[in-house]
């Protein structure tokens, strides 16, 4: 049995399109009724373990708390949605991928790495998206603008940080992590972005050095 204040945390969480944090969901009690921080995340807590064996969770990600769909829904709920997931090239994967693992960089420390030279269109993706954004300029000739991951990403992966981001070789199986895109934050509600389901065309990509093949990215690659 869940109490009143839980009662009034759960409605504004499946009611809000936006993950709250504590401080927002603190606005949602009077001055003189309002509970602590700690209190606020105690009853978070208790509604987490209310729904553990429900189809929806109450997860924790950068921007503050919400209710999504369980991962293992994800093809259930899928079958509701008449478009198609979105595809991603290889090129667009181990991008973001590099991006998040050796934030900031520039581009062109990206395609010293990949041996190809970056489709302007994946920055652009990545950026109409909020997954990047400049974070800065590196201090040489040009100043070459920094790239960094957003709290759009981390709420994305449902991370809460880039600490939290699973270890590098999980993602270097490209097609897994084309799944874990497709599949995306599946939110109980209508808040999916529908951006995120338009198809992205598989990009052709300049070569930098070698026959114009992809160079494989492997940990060594990403730990610089």
């Amino acid at each position: 049995m869940i109490d009143n204040i839980e009662c009034i945390l759960e409605a504004a969480l499946f009611s809000s399109a936006e993950p709250l944090p504590v401080d927002k969901l603190a606005q949602l009690f009077s001055e003189e009724n309002r509970p602590s921080n700690a209190e606020i995340r105690a009853h978070l807590a208790a509604l987490k373990t209310f729904y553990e064996n429900r189809g929806v969770e109450l997860m924790e990600v950068a921007s503050g708390y919400r209710f999504q769909a369980r991962a293992n829904t994800a093809s259930f709920i899928q079958r509701l949605e008449e478009r198609k997931p979105p595809r991603y090239s290889r090129a667009f994967l181990e991008t973001l991928v590099l991006i998040a693992y050796r934030q900031p960089i520039t581009r062109g420390e990206i395609e010293d790495v990949r041996g190809v030279a970056v489709n302007p269109n994946i920055i652009r993706t990545l950026m109409e998206r909020d997954w990047i954004k400049i974070a800065g300029y590196r201090d040489v000739p040009g100043k070459p603008a920094l790239l960094a991951t957003t709290k759009t990403f981390l709420d994305y992966f449902n991370l809460k940080s880039i600490s939290d981001l699973p270890a590098l070789s999980e993602l270097i199986d490209f097609e897994a992590l084309e799944k874990k895109l497709g599949m995306g934050a599946l939110l109980p509600t209508d808040a999916q972005p529908t951006e995120i389901q338009t198809e992205l065309p598989l990009e052709e990509e300049v070569a930098v050095v070698g026959d114009g093949d992809n160079t494989d990215i492997t940990e060594a690659h990403l730990a610089g």
